[in-house]
C-alpha cells in the first residue's frame, strides 16, 4: 500500500487527486475506488493501477 494526502475530492463529482507521499505526483481517484469517504487533506493509504488516461487510486482508505 502506498500513501499520500488528499489534494482535492469533489464529492458531487465523485472525483480527485491524491499526492503521492513517494513520489509526489497526482494520483486520479474515483469514488468507486473509496474503501472510506475522504476529504480535502485527509492522510490516506491506496494501490494504484493503470486506468484510461493515467494511474488511478484504488482502495483508498483515511489512516
Amino acid at each position: 500500500m502506498q500513501t499520500g494526502k488528499v489534494k482535492f475530492f469533489n464529492v458531487s463529482k465523485g472525483f480527485g487527486f491524491i499526492i503521492s507521499d513517494d513520489t509526489n505526483q497526482e494520483i486520479f481517484v474515483h469514488q468507486t475506488g473509496l474503501t472510506h469517504e475522504i476529504r480535502e487533506n485527509d492522510r490516506v493509504s491506496y494501490e494504484v493501477k493503470d486506468g484510461k488516461k493515467g494511474l488511478n487510486a484504488i482502495n483508498v482508505e483515511r489512516i
